[in-house]
């Protein structure tokens, strides 16, 4: 995915599930929802451990959101991002994004035979700021 097209994503999205946000202030997946947070978008966490993050109620699996999503963010290890591919096609978000360092070319195959965009080993936080 270019950069053009990543830069689109992040201006016409508003909402963003974050499957493996921390409650843990010193870890990047609570940092970078947090940031993402102050800058407009409404974070969803998805926390099995937690019933609130970022002052926002915390579910325990994907499956659980019945909202309209437009980006999955994946913190969780590479082998676990297929499993949480299958159960996000059926919220349909527009976008599945991998943090950076996460990698699983299954995973994005599968998503955008549903017809889901991917954005693969980036940070979300990183390219908000080349926004500005």
């Amino acid at each position: 995915m270019n950069e053009a097209e990543v830069k689109k994503i992040l201006e016409t999205s508003k909402t963003i599930a974050v499957v493996g946000c921390s409650s843990n202030p010193e870890k990047p997946a609570h940092r970078i929802p947090r940031y993402m947070q102050e800058h407009g978008y409404k974070i969803i966490p998805v926390n099995p451990n937690s019933e609130n993050i970022l002052n926002e109620k915390s579910y325990k699996s994907i499956s659980e959101l019945n909202k309209n999503i437009d980006i999955v963010d994946i913190f969780r290890p590479s082998e676990e991002c297929l499993n949480v591919v299958n159960k996000a096609i059926k919220i349909k978000p527009k976008v599945i994004w991998m943090q950076i360092g996460i990698i699983n070319e299954e995973a994005k195959k599968l998503a955008e035979r549903h017809g889901i965009k991917v954005v693969m080993d980036k940070c979300l936080m990183v390219e908000h700021k080349k926004l500005r």
